[in-house]
């Protein structure tokens, strides 16, 4: 029943199923790390808000 969730591209990059985890990680650190993404505007960790805040100023 896992494998219906696992699309042919999950499969093909070695993903896990969906909703499982392997154990590597413990709850606290997926919950640390879920945190810590929602605060992030992207990859490079500035914060959302300043990122929104330049897009609401108008142009000089």
């Amino acid at each position: 029943m896992a494998n219906e969730n696992q699309s042919p591209g999950r499969k093909a990059n070695a993903a896990e199923p969906l909703a499982r985890r392997s154990g590597l990680l413990s709850d606290k650190a997926v919950e640390r790390t879920g945190l810590k993404s929602r605060k992030a505007a992207g990859p490079d960790g500035r914060d959302a808000a300043v990122v929104g805040a330049t897009f609401k100023k108008k142009p000089q």
